[in-house]
């Protein structure tokens, strides 16, 4: 016979730290058992472990908090490789180009406060921090 466990009160839910997402995602991978296994035993669903293997390959965990810097890879591209100016962009001055995940092309002004570039890549990234 089956053992169940029944949670009255409210749905249990709970909250995890980009930090715990990435350890669990790291210890999954070393542990030797397999998804549902390591899932079971850390109480768990197996497609949480799934999604933070893959946010945690595609870089999209990380253990810096919410609010602090991070660092992400940049290549400078070589003069052959820049895209010709917008015709309707004539104005002097140097431009920031970022090449998103999904393949779009930010192109800014290096005017543009930081910030307000972060919040427009992610938006066009299609992911919130």
């Amino acid at each position: 016979m089956t053992s169940v466990t029944v949670l009255s009160g409210r749905e249990r839910r709970r909250r995890w730290t980009s930090a715990e997402k990435l350890r669990i995602a790291a210890e999954s991978l070393s542990s030797g058992l397999s998804v549902v296994e390591f899932a079971r035993r850390h109480d768990v669903h197996p497609n949480m472990v799934h999604s933070w293997r893959r946010q945690a390959r595609m870089g999209e965990l990380s253990v810096a908090l919410d609010d602090a810097a991070r660092f992400v890879p940049v290549a400078v591209a070589t003069e052959s490789c820049v895209a010709p100016p917008m015709e309707n962009d004539k104005r002097p001055g140097s431009r920031i180009e970022v090449v998103l995940r999904n393949g779009r092309v930010l192109r800014l002004s290096e005017e543009v406060a930081p910030r307000l570039v972060g919040q427009l890549a992610d938006a066009l990234d299609g992911c919130g921090r």
